[in-house]
């Protein structure tokens, strides 16, 4: 069932339906299916302004639809982009924020 305010046979409910199947064939239970859709759904509704209230960090980042399949996971950790500052032999790594290191490995490679 999709969360309140959904209406049967609208872009959201047809959403709600596609997560809650995919998230079921990825092997989610039938209730953690159902809340992750739910939670995809309003915050999606949050986003596009369809809801008449919404958490500051629903609103946050990009949408699912403009992220276009990538995902926060996909990107390099602090340690992971640490090791590589290691390897190419870059100078004062161990005081770097994540995104110091990032520019410093950018400026190596290119």
């Amino acid at each position: 069932m999709p969360p309140r305010g959904v209406k049967k046979g609208t872009k959201r409910a047809r959403q709600y339906e596609h997560i809650k199947d995919s998230a079921k064939s990825s092997g989610a239970s039938e209730s953690r299916a159902e809340e992750l859709a739910a939670r995809t759904v309003n915050r999606e509704r949050a986003r596009s302004g369809e809801s008449r209230s919404s958490s500051s960090s629903s609103r946050r980042g990009s949408s699912s639809s403009s992220r276009g399949g990538r995902h926060s996971h996909d990107e390099p950790t602090k340690q992971d982009l640490y090791e590589q500052a290691k390897r190419v032999g870059i100078e004062g790594r161990s005081t770097m924020t994540k995104a110091q290191l990032k520019r410093a490995l950018g400026r190596k490679r290119g």
